[in-house]
């Protein structure tokens, strides 16, 4: 099988249960997005909230922690046309956010982090949720995801 994602830890232990999770997330999404025949793949960061703070201020001008950052890096209409092996983009999630997330919401840890990988993945294919049918979308698609991989709030 194709490698579709690159996992990089940042001062954050390495787990073997995060890395067969975002294989599997991200293979639904490349899937379901019909990319597995593509030469694209997706670079996941895990970090602290300390990293993804830095991160958020140097690139966005926010000095201010979040759970997941993304950079995609090709418009929309231009992902389908790319012939090298190319990143789909990056995706920077804050561990210790998705821990308090999940609590937070009364759901699992391995949900949050799915979420938190697909919500990533539609950002870098030129998914928003500036306005409410973006987000009515966006959510749509998320769902379909996690639905597929049977990975539910409880």
């Amino acid at each position: 099988m194709k490698q579709i994602v690159d996992i990089e830890y940042r001062e954050i232990e390495e787990k073997e249960d995060y890395h067969e999770l975002i294989n599997q997330v991200m293979n639904q999404c490349f899937e379901v997005e019909n990319l597995q025949n593509t030469n694209l793949y997706v670079s996941i960061i895990l970090t602290t909230p300390e990293i993804i703070k830095q991160i958020n201020n140097e690139y966005r001008n926010l000095n201010q922690e979040t759970d997941v950052l993304s950079f995609p890096m090709f418009e929309k209409e231009e992902i389908r046309t790319i012939t090298e092996q190319e990143a789909l983009g990056d995706v920077v999630i804050s561990i210790d956010r998705v821990k308090q997330q999940a609590e937070e919401y009364g759901h699992s840890f391995e949900r949050e982090l799915a979420y938190m990988l697909v919500h990533g993945f539609y950002h870098l294919m030129g998914e928003d949720h500036m306005n409410e049918d973006e987000k009515k979308r966006m959510r749509q698609k998320e769902e379909n995801i996690l639905q597929k991989l049977n990975i539910t709030r409880l």
